[in-house]
């Protein structure tokens, strides 16, 4: 089957770039232009490839081409009573490809799993030019190296996301969040107790001295869960998940904050600003330029993302954590396969590429 008019367009912008080693900054809705190191290159717009290719509610599977909105593919899930279960933040204007490009998941992640575990299949294009088909519709089907899983999080870096095809789940039957008055410690404390136990928790978000707990699943163990766990019933609940999966929320206000994940259990790592607790207390949020907060994160057994801050700073202090030798070798000899001479995204993940 021939490749479409803007799938044509795509590969033709990158073939001409990679011969003239002219770097392309790959954009689409641009809703997470914050994200990553610096922006550079010639704008590589892949918006006009957009639409729905493929959704078998059946088999839980639906293919989207990189510039559908996201808020396009959730309205297509929502008939059929399904979701996209790691809950991607939409911000304004997020598309599917920019999705899985950035890697980033939502409140449901603690429950669901990543952005990358429900990649099944991915085409892309790489830095020569070539269209690369990887993965599959279903699981069973996904066999040897899984590269599609690779590409999440990228940020673009090793090829243009044209398609990608994501594994779905049905929406939870019943649904109820609880609110705990308590502090940083005994919420952290509390959440690790919790998730070593049979309950629905599906989000957990700590801010200000309140712990939120969304419960999700069947009717008859959200139910034995409120009785069991006590709090007080929110009545803005979906309101409340919605504002810390688009990031609305006070909690994630400031032009600077920082992303750490963190064993769930460590302990508060004495860092001022401390803004928010997701995830049963694997991700903290702290606002505020800190100097310290890498070597707290690595000593805790984690790391930490600068996750938004000017262009400037995130040039200059590195958005991501570095890597050991051992991982910047491999993520070398993996740009190098796939973009030989370095064209896309120059810098976004990692100065080096």
């Amino acid at each position: 089957m021939p490749a479409s008019p803007a799938l044509d367009d795509i590969v033709s912008a990158v073939r001409a770039a990679h011969d003239s080693r002219t770097p392309l900054r790959i954009r689409a809705g641009g809703s997470k232009d914050f994200y990553g190191g610096m922006l550079a290159g010639d704008v590589l717009d892949v918006s006009a490839y957009r639409g729905i290719v493929a959704y078998e509610p059946t088999e839980l599977y639906l293919t989207a081409k990189c510039g559908t909105p996201l808020a396009e593919i959730e309205a297509a899930l929502a008939e059929k009573g399904q979701m996209l279960a790691f809950e991607p933040p939409r911000f304004s204007g997020a598309t599917a490809g920019g999705c899985v490009a950035a890697g980033l998941s939502g409140p449901r992640r603690q429950q669901a799993g990543a952005v990358r575990d429900f990649v099944l299949g991915v085409k892309l294009v790489d830095g020569t030019g070539q269209v690369l088909d990887f993965g599959g519709q279903v699981m069973k089907n996904v066999a040897g190296y899984d590269v599609s899983r690779l590409i999440a999080g990228s940020l673009g870096t090793l090829g243009v996301i044209a398609e990608v095809t994501l594994k779905v789940l049905p929406q939870p039957v019943a649904e109820k969040t609880l609110v705990f008055e308590m502090d940083e410690a005994r919420a952290i404390v509390q959440l690790n107790r919790w998730g070593g136990q049979p309950l629905p928790v599906s989000a957990s978000f700590w801010h200000d001295g309140q712990l939120w707990l969304r419960l999700a699943g069947a009717r008859a163990a959200v139910a034995a869960a409120c009785a069991k766990l006590g709090g007080t019933v929110a009545v803005d609940g979906p309101e409340h998940w919605n504002s810390v999966r688009e990031q609305t929320h006070p909690a994630f206000a400031g032009n600077l904050l920082w992303r750490l994940a963190l064993p769930s259990s460590a302990p508060p790592p004495g860092l001022d600003g401390l803004r928010a607790i997701e995830w049963g207390g694997a991700l903290r949020w702290y606002a505020g330029e800190l100097d310290a907060v890498r070597g707290v994160a690595a000593r805790a057994g984690g790391h930490a993302v600068l996750y938004r801050a000017p262009e400037s700073l995130r040039c200059r202090e590195g958005a991501f954590a570095a890597l050991t030798p051992a991982m910047m070798a491999l993520h070398r000899r993996l740009k190098q396969a796939l973009d030989p001479a370095g064209i896309l995204n120059p810098g976004r993940l990692y100065a080096e590429f």
